[in-house]
C-alpha cells in the first residue's frame, strides 16, 4: 500500500490504474518499480470515488507516465461459461485532461 502523499513525494511513477470495480465505483493503484500497490488515504482505506474522474483528478499534479482504466468483466460467470484459461481484463488509456 501507498498513501497518495507518498506518492507526490515521488520523480517518477510508472503507472497509475484505475480499478472499475461496479458500475459507479472506482478504486486506484500505482505501479512502481514494477510492483502494484494500492493507493491509500492517510487513514489506510483503499482510495474509492463513485467517479473515475474524481480519481483522476487528484492524480493531476503526480509525474505519472500512464494511467489506464482496468476493468475485468464477469460476463463469462454471469452466462455460466467455462472457465477461461486467459484473462479477460481490458485496460483504457486515460488522456491528461487537466481536470484539477
Amino acid at each position: 500500500m501507498v498513501t497518495l502523499s507518498e506518492l507526490s513525494k515521488l520523480s517518477s511513477i510508472g503507472k497509475i490504474i484505475i480499478h472499475s470495480l461496479d458500475m459507479s465505483l472506482y478504486q486506484a493503484s500505482a505501479i512502481i518499480n514494477g510492483s502494484e500497490s494500492v493507493i491509500t488515504d492517510k487513514s489506510g482505506r483503499p482510495l474509492r470515488e463513485r467517479s473515475s474522474l474524481a480519481l483522476q483528478t487528484l492524480f493531476e499534479h503526480l509525474p505519472v507516465t500512464e494511467l489506464v482504466l482496468r476493468h475485468e468483466s464477469c460476463y463469462d460467470e454471469m452466462i455460466n461459461q467455462p472457465v477461461r484459461v486467459g484473462s479477460n481484463v481490458i485496460e483504457v488509456p486515460l488522456g491528461r485532461n487537466q481536470l484539477g
